[in-house]
């Protein structure tokens, strides 16, 4: 989404039909596996999926006039993505957390954070390659790193490095400082990193521009 602005959701519900409604989540749970003998810990798992653009962002998709509400056009949209895998959970109110606006297209995108089991996240993950729009909207899952390795890149530094969908990058960093998953100066400081990146995009775009 090119330019957005954040919007309560009371008000998105309000929008005429002309407007569509774009459903997402992250799933995540607890995790009480290490890495290299102990010297990391993982303490949560985090989904996302590579796209059919290439690009990462949270499973989900757009909702369609027939879903009575917002969660339950999600589910549907969850179980063509990611498989039976889903049928483990429900998407509710409560999982809400933020909706932004794109007027140009008229899209309200809804962004919700589920908690999980291990067993059931594993259950996604494995039921995934059987879904309908596996290999075709969605290539795939991937956890995401949650820890930086002592050369201060690897892990979540370089994870961050990817291509995203529209604010995906932002709404994962937000989510994990608000759920304690990550410090907030840890959060600071891989934003930074994020406007250091997004700048020397700019600037590479720029003089491919000019050749």
């Amino acid at each position: 989404m090119a330019s957005t602005r954040k919007i309560e959701l009371a008000d998105a519900l309000a929008l005429g039909p002309n407007w569509r409604h774009l459903c997402y989540v992250m799933l995540y749970a607890p995790n009480p596996g290490v890495l290299f003998g102990g010297h990391i810990l993982l303490n949560y798992s985090v989904l996302m999926s590579m796209r059919f653009d290439g690009r990462l962002g949270f499973p989900g998709g757009f909702v369609d006039d027939n879903s009575p509400t917002l969660e339950e056009g999600l589910s549907k949209e969850l179980l063509q993505k990611l498989g039976e895998g889903v049928s483990t959970f429900n998407i509710v109110s409560t999982d809400y957390r933020s909706s932004l606006i794109e007027i140009t297209s008229k899209v309200v995108a809804h962004f919700y954070v589920k908690c999980l089991t291990l067993e059931q996240l594993q259950a996604v993950e494995a039921g995934a390659p059987l879904a309908k729009d596996h290999g075709l909207e969605v290539l795939g899952l991937v956890r995401v790193p949650l820890y930086t390795l002592q050369d201060g890149v690897g892990g979540l530094p370089a994870f961050l490095d990817n291509s995203f969908i529209g604010v995906a990058r932002e709404q994962l960093l937000e989510a994990l400082q608000d759920l304690g998953i990550l410090a907030p100066g840890t959060v600071s400081d891989l934003k930074g990193r994020i406007v250091q990146l997004k700048q020397t995009l700019k600037l590479i775009r720029s003089r491919a521009e000019r050749t």
